[in-house]
C-alpha cells in the first residue's frame, strides 16, 4: 500500500516538471528592442544603463531627431514632449524626446498639436 502511494506521488511530481527552456519575454507592443550586449550597444551608438524602478539594464541609443520641434508623435522617433507644464487640451508644440530615458519619470506628451495629460512612470 505504501509503495503504491509513494509511486503515485512520484509520478504526480514528475508530471509537474517542465522540460521546455525559458523564453525571453517579448514586449507587449511587439517592438524590437535595442541590444543588451555592451559591445553591440556601443556599436549602435548607445550605452547600457539601468532604467526604471526595476533598474533593468537597457541599451540607450539617442534618437536621431532628439530636440526637434514637433506637434505630434508622428513627427518623432520617440514621443513629442512638452517643455514645462501646459494645460491639457491647450494647443501646444513640443520637442522630440532624446532617448528612452525620458520614458521614465513625469512627462507630458503633445499629439495633434494638443497637450495631453501628464503621466508619471516608475
Amino acid at each position: 500500500m505504501r509503495l503504491t502511494l509513494l509511486l503515485s506521488l512520484l509520478l504526480a511530481v514528475a508530471g509537474c516538471a517542465s522540460t521546455t527552456p525559458p523564453v525571453a519575454p517579448v514586449p507587449a507592443d511587439g517592438a524590437v528592442t535595442a541590444p543588451t550586449d555592451a559591445a553591440a550597444c556601443r556599436q549602435a551608438g548607445g550605452e547600457l544603463a539601468p532604467l526604471g524602478r526595476l533598474q533593468r539594464v537597457q541599451c540607450v541609443v539617442p534618437y536621431a531627431d532628439a530636440g526637434k520641434a514637433c506637434s505630434a508623435k508622428a513627427d518623432c522617433t520617440g514621443q513629442c514632449l512638452a517643455q514645462g507644464e501646459i494645460a491639457p487640451g491647450a494647443k501646444a508644440r513640443g520637442t522630440c524626446q532624446a532617448d528612452i530615458r525620458q520614458n521614465f519619470g513625469c512627462r507630458q506628451r503633445i499629439d495633434g498639436g494638443v497637450a495631453l495629460g501628464t503621466i508619471c512612470v516608475d
